[in-house]
């Protein structure tokens, strides 16, 4: 029985073999699986390929070329995906639980809602990838490269992040409880130094107010560029005579005068809750929409 691997993008036959007797009858998923593992063997080029829904579990994929691929829905459970190019492949909903991805490219991939829990994803590269709500209880992402990942809301517990660069990750929500080595993690990503602290932040009408937030004065921010301060005063207002909430629209900024919320909440993850919003660079401020 002939079996074809096509691409998605064109529909342009990249693949093709023939499946034995034995396999009649079965799962389509299986079908494709089998095909995708020959292809492998064989040293074919699978970029770009539709593998939706493949049963691709405990496979040897070690090194193969995935680009841009189609794995969404795919099970891949305790494959050996070790150096594979995984570079912006979609693997929206795929079962990727105790697969080893070791030094895999999985830049700017779709992994969201995938379930990574126990998977070996040292070293992987993960810049600007989508983890939004994956499971990744228990993975190894001991020096993983998660720059400018989206994390939200993902099931991190226990997960190993011993050196692992989360430059510019979204975490809000994530789950970090029990999380390995986190705390070194997290101070890497914090933005706000101690002591005074100008801060920038835009008004209604795009007048924008110059800040000082004292020393004394808690703040915080989650995994964004934006921060909160338990109070703040007034250094200048550029655009207007006074600045005015954006957000309540009765707020009122005006230079020599300190601006305190009702409450500050202290809960840094929180990332839009009590407290003075304010940037820690005027271009920043301008631009916020």
């Amino acid at each position: 029985m002939n079996f074809e691997i096509k691409n998605r993008f064109t529909g342009a036959v990249q693949y093709s073999c023939e499946l034995s007797a034995g396999m009649a009858g079965k799962s389509y998923s299986l079908h494709l699986g089998f095909a995708a593992r020959m292809a492998h063997d064989s040293g074919a080029d699978l970029s770009g390929a539709n593998l939706r829904g493949a049963d691709l579990s405990e496979a040897n994929l070690r090194e193969a070329n995935l680009y841009g691929a189609d794995l969404r829905g795919a099970d891949l459970s305790g494959a050996d995906l070790s150096g594979a190019n995984l570079y912006g492949a979609d693997l929206y909903g795929a079962d990727l639980s105790g697969a080893n991805l070791r030094r895999a490219d999985l830049r700017e991939a779709n992994l969201s809602g995938d379930n990574l829990s126990g998977a070996n994803l040292r070293e992987a590269n993960l810049s600007g990838a989508n983890l939004r709500r994956a499971d990744l209880s228990g993975a190894n992402l001991s020096g993983a490269d998660l720059s400018g990942a989206n994390l939200r809301r993902a099931d991190l517990r226990e997960a190993d992040l011993r050196e692992a660069n989360l430059y510019g990750a979204d975490l809000s929500g994530a789950n970090l409880r029990e999380a390995k080595n986190v705390d070194l993690v997290i101070a890497q990503t914090r933005i706000l130094p101690d002591g005074d602290l100008v801060g920038w932040k835009k008004c209604r009408d795009g007048v924008i107010v110059k800040l000082r937030i004292p020393e004394a004065a808690k703040r915080c921010h989650a995994f964004g560029r934006k921060c909160r301060a338990e109070y703040a005063e007034v250094l200048e207002v550029i655009g207007a005579d006074r600045g005015v909430s954006s957000h309540d629209g009765k707020t009122q900024y005006v230079a020599g005068q300190r601006v305190t919320p009702d409450s500050f909440d202290e809960n840094w993850t929180n990332e839009c809750s009590n407290g003075v919003h304010f940037f820690i660079t005027k271009i920043e401020a301008e631009n916020y929409a």
